[in-house]
């Protein structure tokens, strides 16, 4: 059984009942709807077929909202498209206008005043480097070190500098209002750099009387830097969006700030996403080169929940054949994690819910639990549970579709939507019963149960070792 999650990105390739239920059935448990690409009525038919496609496929999946974020582009092209030479030069201007190989207009009026002599502008996803010659009122002036062909609307990435914009505007908001009128099961905030960048996103979700988990996407070093204050924030963890983190770092330092991402997430027992370039051969290519194999077997050695693919699953020739290539590289890796060692990658243990979770794995490793069984609500003694790292399979009930759902993010942790129990004895024994009918544990077996004494008022506060009758 696969422990590690894995996050596919829909888009033309996956867009059609078949396809995506072929890609649920091969191993994807949360879907993701990237927002900066399609209107409404298009991610609306999207949802439509993802939950049609789970049902086909027999599987509950998490959908995923990726807001657009206030990323930097330039305007207008000529043609749509210009190549731009290297060695020439390049005016970048905050007047309007259609661009040229000479002259491109940018959206961020601040521009000239963020940036000064020296520093590098990248273009087209970091395929293009300027460095910026001279400033003026409404230009910057650049000189082309890296050229290659840039098209209309394309991103503009400016490294080491903390741009004024708000991480969620209206557009954004607008977003989040579709995402909760989709029931769409959580949600991830780009260019986050601040944990007040979260403000509005959960402000918006309270208003709407939802309590969507919030993924804040880390992508610049800002971000980096104060990860743990945003750690704190994120109600449903971290991203480690590489992509942009290549553009804003330099590329040698990007495996070193996954790893300490990854290891922060773990301590505050907040999940993580690993993301982008995870399998990108394989947008071409039925197989993945043996580098990106080792590059998602190192980020489950990291300590990430779940692995992303973008292009492979949402442009790609083989989206199918890449999530089960990289779900075949999981289970392998799995195999040999340090399990005893990662159970102590959390912080301190002050909290009743999360000492009985380390309780309940360690447990399971010293008696050799056949499973852990963890009823719960909201999900959180269930993501308690998983960032302890266990061995053995981590059944999640609960009578809230939408907290079934969400679970399918965390490392370990198989959902099931479940009716509560009036009892605790017929608590414990339905979480048996229910552990031996979907063929996780057998008659006889030893596991492990937790639960809450509701007249304690502590959540969860009970630890017991049961064995299947």
């Amino acid at each position: 059984m696969r422990r590690t999650k894995i996050v596919a990105t829909l888009g033309p390739a996956t867009k059609e009942l078949p396809k995506l239920t072929q890609l649920i059935a091969a191993g994807a448990d949360v879907l993701r709807l990237n927002f900066s690409h399609g209107t409404p009525e298009q991610h609306t038919q999207m949802v439509r077929t993802a939950r049609e496609a789970a049902e086909a496929a027999g599987r509950e999946v998490a959908l995923l909202a990726d807001l657009p974020g206030p990323k930097l582009r330039i305007g207008e092209l000529e043609d749509g498209v210009v190549e731009l030479p290297q060695g020439q030069r390049l005016v970048l201007t905050t007047e309007p206008g259609l661009g040229t190989v000479e002259r491109i207009s940018v959206s961020w009026v601040g521009l000239p005043a963020a940036v000064e002599p020296g520093d590098v502008i990248y273009l087209a996803d970091g395929r293009i480097r300027l460095r910026v010659k001279g400033v003026r009122k409404n230009d910057v002036t650049t000189e082309i070190e890296v050229g290659g062909t840039v098209s209309s609307r394309q991103g503009l990435n400016c490294p080491n500098t903390d741009i004024p914009l708000p991480a969620v505007g209206k557009a954004d908001l607008d977003w989040i209002d579709f995402a909760v009128d989709q029931e769409v099961d959580l949600i991830a905030v780009s260019f986050v750099r601040h944990r007040e960048h979260l403000e509005p996103v959960t402000q918006r979700l309270a208003e709407r009387g939802k309590d969507t988990p919030v993924i804040a996407k880390i992508e610049n070093r800002h971000a980096a830097d104060e990860a743990e204050q945003i750690l704190e924030a994120a109600t449903g963890g971290i991203m480690v969006a590489r992509g942009d983190l290549g553009i804003e770092l330099p590329i040698e330092e990007v495996p070193l700030v996954q790893k300490r991402l990854l290891a922060l997430s773990g301590r505050h027992s907040k999940p993580s996403i690993t993301a982008t370039q995870m399998v990108a051969s394989m947008v071409r290519s039925s197989r993945p080169t043996r580098a990106e194999a080792s590059d998602v077997a190192n980020a489950i050695f990291d300590g990430t929940d779940a692995v992303m693919l973008s292009e492979e699953t949402a442009i790609g020739d083989y989206p199918v054949e890449a999530v089960h290539i990289v779900s075949e590289i999981a289970k392998a890796t799995e195999r040999e994690l340090p399990y005893g060692d990662l159970m102590n990658r959390t912080g301190e243990h002050d909290d009743v819910a999360d000492t009985v979770a380390y309780v309940a794995v360690g447990a399971a490793r010293n008696l050799q639990l056949a499973a852990i069984v963890v009823p719960t609500r909201s999900g959180r003694t269930a993501r308690l549970v998983a960032q302890h790292r266990p061995e053995v399979p981590v059944l999640a009930l609960s009578e809230r579709l939408e907290t079934v759902r969400r679970l399918n993010l965390l490392f370990g942790v198989t959902p099931a939507q479940y009716p509560d129990s009036p009892t605790l004895n017929e608590l414990i024994e339905a979480c048996a019963e229910q552990a031996r009918e979907l063929g996780i544990v057998k008659s006889g077996d030893l596991i492990g149960i937790t639960a809450g004494l509701p007249d304690q008022n502590l959540g969860t506060n009970l630890f017991e070792v049961h064995r299947v009758p």
